[in-house]
């Protein structure tokens, strides 16, 4: 069952593991991202039950990650095709994969992400665009936007660790 609390909901984290937190489906994502099209590409490569696959595949494409196209007549066959919405999820299997290789690869990566010009292995950061510095932990609070209810900024208000006027300074 998901969640459904209103704090869940108008949360944009909420929303985006609703749209895509189910594993299978960021691994659909990934192998997209890596060329993927055909039901038959994600089935091979994922190992996954035909029936699964579909759901998540109808799911992906009604909540506008892909766009369904036929590409075969007799019999008719589609293909998933990422639209702006997915690849903007780009930068979040990134950074899954530069943690998964930081903290769950005993044995040293298997996969690294690299530049297609130079093949120099990439060192995946998230920051902000106005300063490129780092986002961390230490430097980041959670503020209401413009579309916060008056509930979600209670909320907002209450979580110690991320309010700026709970939050210690200089961490």
């Amino acid at each position: 069952m998901q969640p459904r609390s209103p704090s869940v909901l108008e949360c944009p984290v909420g929303r985006a593991v609703e749209t895509v937190g189910e594993w299978w489906s960021i691994l659909i994502l990934r192998d997209a991202f890596q060329g993927a099209t055909k039901f038959d590409e994600f089935s091979q490569s994922l190992g996954i039950a035909p029936n699964i696959l579909s759901r998540r595949l109808a799911h992906l494409t009604k909540s506008g990650m892909f766009v369904r196209r036929r590409y075969h007549e007799r019999p008719p066959r589609y293909e998933y095709v990422l639209t702006d919405k997915a690849r903007d999820f780009f930068p979040v299997i990134v950074a899954l994969l530069a943690w998964g290789n930081k903290h769950l690869a005993p044995k040293g990566e298997a996969i690294l992400l690299a530049n297609r010009d130079d093949i120099r292995p990439f060192d995946p950061v998230m920051v902000d665009a106005a300063d490129m510095r780092p986002i961390t932990l230490a430097n980041a609070v959670v503020i209401a936007g413009p579309g916060a209810s008056r509930l979600m900024r209670r909320r907002l208000t209450s979580l110690k660790a991320m309010n700026p006027a709970l939050a210690p300074a200089g961490d």
